[in-house]
């Protein structure tokens, strides 16, 4: 797993996508950091997590559009069925480089935490819980944008089916405010993304938001492996 996490992690940064990705999101960090806290003065960062969201939804399906379809496009995904490794591992590999590279993006709000704390006294709980917020966030997003690469050899087609999930994500809450039915809008705002997110913006580490999170990352990671097993013995 180390090899193909080390393989990918050099993939990215030897390539210009690792440093667009983070430029895009060092940009409207920074732009809605000025925004809402410096020109205003504040010391809440609430809102400029709460504005990341859509950014996110766009730049993930970029980290991810590669990880499997340039495999199965170049025909070395025969390869990596045939390594002498776990389909797991595999998985995980490709995985974790991504979420490392989405994590060196999230990094830089411990940078704006800093910069409030010249001027006053950062609200640190609130901060870091958001920060574990957009990292289940980002993981779960990953590991659904994994999911889909898995299912086509063009990265192009991944990265637009990808794009159209994290839109129909982000419009969950708005088919729970517009359903007829009490269940059905029950349901859709249980698994909304952005309920169970705003949640840590607030500071409110709620477990139920946690596990949410791991479930999506799990239930992704387990169909993307079974989506190589069923080729692996077809």
């Amino acid at each position: 797993m180390l090899a193909i996490l080390r393989r990918e992690l050099s993939a990215y940064f030897n390539s210009a996508i690792g440093y667009i990705v983070m430029a895009v999101f060092y940009f409207f960090s920074g732009m809605y950091f000025y925004l809402y806290c410096l020109y205003y003065g504040s010391s809440n960062l609430t809102p400029v997590f709460s504005n990341m969201f859509m950014i996110i939804l766009f730049l993930i399906p970029i980290i991810t559009m590669k990880s499997f379809s340039e495999e199965k496009r170049q025909k070395t995904d025969q390869a990596l069925l045939t390594a002498p490794v776990s389909l797991f591992e595999v998985v995980m590999g490709k995985f974790l480089s991504a979420f490392i590279l989405y994590a060196c993006c999230v990094a830089i709000f411990i940078v704006y935490a800093i910069v409030i704390s010249f001027f006053t006294t950062p609200q640190w709980a609130v901060i870091l819980c958001t920060i574990l917020g957009m990292l289940l966030l980002g993981g779960s997003l990953i590991a659904i944008d994994i999911f889909i690469s898995a299912l086509t050899e063009s990265q192009v087609i991944a990265a637009i089916i990808s794009i159209a999930a994290g839109l129909f994500i982000y419009m969950i809450d708005s088919l729970a405010n517009i359903t007829q039915s009490t269940f059905l809008t029950g349901i859709l705002s249980k698994v909304s993304f952005n309920n169970n997110f705003m949640n840590f913006t607030y500071g409110i580490l709620n477990l139920s938001n946690f596990v949410f999170f791991v479930s999506v990352i799990a239930i992704f990671v387990f169909l993307t492996i079974r989506v190589f097993e069923k080729k692996r013995w077809s």
